[in-house]
């Protein structure tokens, strides 16, 4: 099964069985050296969108929210045996137009990287139906929901397991919050 490391804030990497390597939402810190095919970036907050901290092999494929939303439609890719669809994430510091999430499907596992966000109707009736086995939401309320609403979409969602990321303003990670 796909490695999924935690790179502080809202950022991580997935390394598949095969080996193809992507990053959601490069921030900051350690952890960037090993070549990425894929980088998705859920908005272009400078918070989420450190493209150029990745090492990128050449025929690295970069995904940003205006490509996985363009026309006003989520779209869907099939990139190196990855399915990854786009899905709506927004909030009030998040219009939903410039903000997406992401359902990434790699050796049978069903991630869902939220991007920012706070409840969205899909995690009601679109996320329920992918089954997923992991959901990353956002629990530092200031920017996002906090840690009693991300709990509530949880329950909503109904992944497998639950990771929360984006913990505190400016901080990679906070043990106490998490």
């Amino acid at each position: 099964m796909a490695k999924l490391c935690y790179q502080g804030h809202g950022s991580y990497r997935i390394t598949s069985d095969q080996g193809t390597v992507f990053y959601v939402d490069p921030y900051a810190g350690k952890g960037y050296d090993i070549p990425g095919d894929i980088i998705l970036v859920t908005h272009q907050h400078g918070d989420h969108n450190q493209i150029s901290l990745v090492a990128k092999k050449k025929d690295c494929v970069i995904i940003t929210n205006k490509e996985a939303f363009a026309g006003n439609q989520y779209q869907s890719f099939s990139l190196k045996g990855i399915q990854i669809n786009a899905v709506p994430a927004y909030n009030k510091n998040h219009p939903r137009e410039e903000c997406v999430g992401f359902v990434i499907t790699v050796d049978k596992a069903k991630i869902y990287a939220s991007g920012d966000t706070s409840t969205t109707e899909a995690m009601k009736t679109l996320l329920p139906g992918y089954k997923l086995d992991y959901a990353l939401l956002p629990i530092d309320g200031f920017y996002n929901m906090d840690a009693k609403e991300a709990s509530a979409c949880a329950a909503m969602i109904g992944a497998k397991h639950n990771i929360p990321i984006h913990m505190k303003p400016g901080a990679l990670f906070d043990r106490s919050i998490a």
